[in-house]
């Protein structure tokens, strides 16, 4: 093994939707996050591993850290809060456009206890006026003692490659480790159920909110050409589950149709997919339920 191969593990933290899956979803070359303009679309770690010929740099994209809600914020926030102190470096990606909220304010205070190097990265540069970049750099300097300043376009890949090299140059010595074509910690079925829920996200709007799991029940493997996939859309009220199906299916369809290109993409082979839609009333409160779906707390 090479003995100047480097290795870490590199969190990205910030508001929701600033574009950290967006980010992680460039940097691993396929979509292994789920994308969304809706705030709070990732709820657990997604572990996304870049290997390259000296390197490997393994990112976790956390949950948007926000004031929590219900019980399940409470797991999200505590996920992304307790992220900052197990790894090597930390991203604290802001949105450009935005600017500087009392939302950052509340990340930035946590970043004091950290004792890792801290990047700030300003995300979608590509919506702001050059001329408004440097004023925004100078407001976050005065907030905290960042290792660095990259602004990006995670979207477009503005200076992306630029930022890999500054992470490589900062990470130490290490092993090799995931096997070099392994991108993501998580399997395939996570990765199945949360490509489903964006397909909800995107084609409900604003009628459907956060109050969605989606829960794969059976993979089956029937002939050499093809995986069939059942899987449960859990929503919280009927009238949700009546949006979701919508007019003669035409909603679950529509879902079903582009969750399963993705998932086709994902597999590399021909799937059918079938949905379901169940109401579980005010899961996201309710620990057991919680725990059914994935999401522990006594694991963190």
């Amino acid at each position: 093994m090479d003995t100047n191969f480097k290795s870490g593990f590199i969190a990205i933290i910030g508001r929701p939707n600033v574009g950290k899956s967006t980010f992680m979803n460039r940097v691993i070359g396929q979509k292994i996050a789920i994308m969304s303009d809706k705030p709070q679309t990732t709820r657990n770690k997604i572990q996304g591993v870049l290997t390259q010929t000296d390197a490997q740099m393994v990112f976790i994209d956390t949950p948007g850290i926000h004031k929590p809600k219900h019980r399940l914020g409470d797991f999200m926030v505590k996920l992304a809060e307790n992220t900052l102190n197990e790894v090597d470096a930390v991203l604290f990606m802001i949105n450009a456009s935005e600017g500087y909220g009392r939302g950052d304010q509340y990340i930035l205070d946590r970043l004091q206890q950290v004792k890792r190097p801290v990047f700030l990265i300003i995300n979608k540069i590509d919506l702001l006026h050059p001329d408004e970049l440097f004023p925004l750099i100078e407001t976050y300097k005065d907030k905290y003692e960042f290792e660095e300043v990259i602004p990006i376009s995670a979207l477009q890949g503005n200076n992306v490659n630029h930022l890999l090299e500054i992470l490589k140059q900062h990470l130490p010595k290490g092993p090799q480790y995931y096997p070099e074509d392994q991108v993501t910690d998580h399997p395939e079925r996570f990765i199945m159920s949360e490509l489903i829920r964006e397909k909800v996200l995107q084609l409900t709007r604003e009628e459907v909110p956060h109050s969605i799991a989606v829960v794969i029940e059976n993979i089956e493997k029937r002939d050499s050409n093809a995986i069939f996939i059942q899987a449960t859309i859990v929503t919280e009220r009927k009238t949700q589950k009546g949006i979701l199906i919508g007019k003669q299916g035409s909603m679950l369809k529509s879902i079903g149709k582009y969750a399963r290109l993705d998932i086709e993409a994902l597999l590399g082979t021909k799937v059918y997919l079938e949905l379901w839609v169940k109401v579980k009333k005010d899961w996201r409160n309710k620990q057991s339920q919680l725990n059914e779906y994935g999401f522990r707390s006594d694991e963190y």
